[in-house]
Order: C-alpha cells, then sequence, then structure tokens
C-alpha cells in the first residue's frame, strides 16, 4: 500500500492535478485522486492549490514551506527545515483554494473525493489490519499489520513527501537552471517514486518526467508511460533532448 499511495501522490497530485503533466481518462482521473488520498496527506483540492502557490513563490517571500524562510545562517536554516518540513502545516493562513485550483473544484467527483478525505482515511490505515486478521485469523495479526502497514507506512510516506520541501530545497545537484534552490537528492529516488529529482522538476514544472538523466530512476514517469500505452493516458509532457539542454546550467551542458 505504501507505493499505491505514493504513485498516487506522485502520478495523481502532483505531475496530473497539480501541474497537468498529461491527461486522463476519467476512471484514472478518479483513481488517482483516490490512490493519492489513501497517503493520507490532506484533500486533494487543499493540497493541489499549496503546491501551485509553492511553485508560484518558490524559496520566495510567499512560498508556504521553503526552509530559507528564516535566512541562510545555520541556525536559521535549522529552523526553516523544521518549518519546511512539517512547522508549516500548523501555520493558520491557509491557501485560498478558489484561488489556486478552481478547476478541481468545478469537478463534481473530484470535488467530492476531496472532501470525503476523512473516508479515505478511514479505509487507508483500516484496510492493512482488515487484511492481516483475516490473513491470520487473530487479533494479534491485525494488530501487527495496523503497526507496520498503516502507522508505519503512513509515517514514512509522510516524512519521504516532507523532505522533498526541506531536504530538497536545502540540499542536492543542481544542473538545471530555476529560479529556487531546488536539487536533486538521489537516495530518496526509489521512496519518493522519483521526486526527489527535484532540480529539473522545478526547471521544467509540468515535464512529466522528474529523472532525465542516466541512472535516475523515476517508477513514477514509468508508470505513466504504462497508462500512455494502455491508452488511459494521453497527450502526455515527455522531456525532449531539446527541451533538456535549454534548462541546464551552462558549466553542464553536454553532460550525460
Amino acid at each position: 500500500m505504501y507505493y499505491i499511495g505514493c504513485h498516487g501522490i506522485t502520478i495523481g497530485f502532483h505531475r496530473y492535478f497539480t501541474h497537468g503533466s498529461f491527461k486522463a481518462k476519467r476512471p484514472l482521473r478518479i483513481a488517482l485522486a483516490i490512490a493519492g488520498s489513501l497517503a493520507v496527506e490532506g484533500p486533494l483540492v487543499r493540497w493541489v492549490a499549496d503546491h501551485r502557490k509553492h511553485h508560484k513563490f518558490s524559496d520566495a517571500e510567499g512560498d508556504p514551506h521553503s526552509p530559507w524562510r528564516y535566512g541562510e545562517t545555520v541556525p536559521a536554516l535549522l529552523k526553516g527545515l523544521w518549518w519546511a518540513h512539517i512547522g508549516w502545516m500548523f501555520d493558520e493562513e491557509q491557501t485560498p483554494q478558489s484561488k489556486y485550483a478552481p478547476d478541481l473544484i468545478k469537478d463534481g467527483a473530484i470535488r467530492a473525493i476531496s472532501r470525503q478525505f476523512v473516508v479515505w482515511t478511514v479505509i487507508s490505515l483500516m484496510l492493512p489490519p482488515v487484511i492481516g486478521g483475516l490473513v491470520t485469523w487473530s487479533w494479534q495479526g491485525a494488530a501487527t499489520a495496523f503497526f507496520w502497514g498503516s502507522l508505519v507506512r503512513v509515517a514514512l510516506l509522510h516524512h519521504v513527501t516532507w523532505s522533498i520541501n526541506s531536504i530538497c530545497h536545502a540540499v542536492g545537484k543542481r544542473p538545471f537552471k530555476s529560479r529556487d534552490r531546488s536539487g536533486n537528492v538521489w537516495w530518496l529516488a526509489v521512496l519518493s517514486c522519483g521526486e526527489s529529482w527535484h532540480n529539473l522538476h522545478h526547471a521544467d514544472p509540468t515535464c512529466a518526467r522528474h529523472g532525465v538523466m542516466r541512472g535516475q530512476l523515476d517508477s513514477s514517469a514509468r508508470i505513466i508511460r504504462w497508462f500512455e500505452k494502455a491508452g488511459w493516458a494521453y497527450d502526455v509532457r515527455w522531456p525532449s533532448q531539446d527541451r533538456i539542454d535549454a534548462r541546464r546550467q551552462k558549466e553542464t551542458a553536454g553532460a550525460a
């Protein structure tokens, strides 16, 4: 279930609903909305609104979760990392959803899925113990499945997602030109389903593939390719070599 929720976030909430990296047939659109909701990262419309605002003000005043919020000294950065990782979610100021996600609000089915976030949360947390209990036919099996399949799974996924907001905006290689401090953090690539190739994403936000360089694993892009071949996704914004080269830093131009 970890990778169902993770890909629901990376492919659905992020690359599709937020950035429009591809178009999807109606059943896939609904499935992605539900899969992302199972990650328990908040209602879809709010998630998208927050992220669109982040891109509008990335690492500048107005960014909901920049680690550079308090300055560039070590103490300021440590405070900023905490803010970008988790602190910002407790801020009283909420992103206006009608301003940043009006397209989703107009879609009745998507709006309903977003409003049913509590229902999807309950399903996400209860499914592992139900399966564990039925497989082992014991309360101990159900409790063990709840601990690992519900609590640990959700906690790990949350911290991986939050690390994209914090770590990937503080450290990492920056081979592409962007107006912020987004970086590529290789050791988060597998757990984040390709999201940690974050520098390319901010250099080219609508690109369907984030790991565009040799050896950069991006399972989300691979699955989008499968969706495209199946006819469920279309008008996918794949990166061309010219598109990639145009966004390279001068010192990395021509690099593999």
